[in-house]
């Protein structure tokens, strides 16, 4: 059974900095991909990155891109996302989730994990 036990959430101010980690145990050769997922109030779940397990090979949502960054511990079994230059619209409770990758014809890209997820931790970006 895949367990995925977020961390890292917090208040910081515009242009900040936090760090979230994920825990992950139980995961077997089934599971292709992890990642994030967030959802702001009154908003849809929106996929934030997603990582290959195999080869790590990593996806953001175009709103992140050059500001987050996906890496994975694999002595540890940790996934961490790393937040930089934070912005009030990042605020929302971030999820920890697998197969979270979706391609089509036009290409791969971070989506909502549909398989496992873990409980959240609330990111707040405010002054």
């Amino acid at each position: 059974q895949v367990q995925l036990q977020e961390s890292g959430g917090g208040l910081v101010q515009p242009g900040g900095s936090l760090s979230l980690s994920c825990a992950a145990s139980g995961l077997t050769y089934e599971t292709n991909t992890i990642g994030w997922f967030r959802q702001a109030p009154g908003n849809a779940r929106e996929g934030v990155s997603c990582m290959t397990i195999v080869d790590g090979r990593t996806y953001y949502t175009p709103s992140v891109l050059g500001r987050f960054t996906i890496t994975r511990d694999n002595a540890k079994n940790i996934v961490i996302l790393q937040m930089n230059n934070l912005k009030p619209e990042d605020t929302a409770i971030y999820y920890c989730a697998t197969n979270c990758l979706r391609c089509t014809g036009h290409g791969c890209a971070a989506a909502v994990g549909i398989d496992d997820v873990g409980q959240g931790t609330q990111v707040t970006v405010s002054s």
